[in-house]
């Protein structure tokens, strides 16, 4: 029996500037959850890593906490979504982003509007119900599951990426609609793990989110954002 362990990136750059790079934090929580997957995995027959920055940094950090030679392979069918594209398609002047920080800066809270905005976006990308965006959601749920065939059922695999594509797999594993993708994803841990098994039934989610590692001493590293 295989197992796979889907792994998000670390905290990513939260503000209006390059999204795609760990913050400090991130890579603490990547050196943290190495630490708990070296106590956890007794053999790692594979990596793969999505060819975005922030998966592999958080990679890098989390292989070399596990004492691991940091040898992976990228695969782009492991990258998250556009989530700027999204936004933009949903409120088109979002896509200057001075435009978006003076329009969020009017608000009391900035950070709870811009999840509203976000939220609005997701709900409509998924709905299918409009054009134009250059990875329709259906075509962004065709990948994710595409993603998951190229690891070898037999294997154990750690599998680094964003909570959009991990969201993703389990909707489908769970027979979740878009709404329930929606919400799978909202709650989406930064260097959560979910497990899934490949045996001789198909493919099965053992476990979603996981983020015991951040319990006791290390719980001021939990964020979802």
């Amino acid at each position: 029996m295989g197992v796979t362990y889907l792994i998000r990136h670390g905290q990513a750059n939260t503000g209006l500037g390059d999204y795609d790079k760990l913050t400090d934090l991130g890579k603490r929580q990547a050196t943290a959850l190495g630490a708990s997957l070296a106590r956890r995995v007794s053999t790692v027959d594979r990596v793969l890593v999505g060819k975005m920055r922030r998966h592999r940094e958080t990679a890098e950090s989390c292989l070399a906490s596990m004492g691991l030679d940091g040898t992976f392979e990228e695969e782009p069918l492991w990258n998250e979504f556009d989530h700027e594209d999204v936004i933009a398609q949903h409120k088109p002047s979002y896509r200057n982003k001075a435009v978006m920080a003076a329009d969020l800066g009017l608000s009391l809270n900035p950070r709870r509007t811009f999840q509203k905005v976000f939220d609005q976006a997701l709900e409509r990308w998924s709905s299918g119900e409009h054009e134009g965006y250059p990875e329709p959601f259906e075509s962004f749920v065709d990948r994710s599951n595409q993603a998951l065939a190229t690891v070898r059922p037999s294997d154990t695999t750690l599998v680094f990426t964003s909570g959009g594509v991990i969201a993703s797999i389990t909707a489908r594993l769970l027979g979740l609609d878009p709404a329930g993708w929606r919400a799978v994803n909202r709650v989406m841990i930064n260097a959560g793990v979910t497990k899934v098994v490949h045996g001789g039934s198909g493919t099965s989610l053992i476990s979603l989110n996981d983020h015991s590692h951040f319990e006791g001493a290390t719980r001021d590293l939990l964020t979802y954002r």
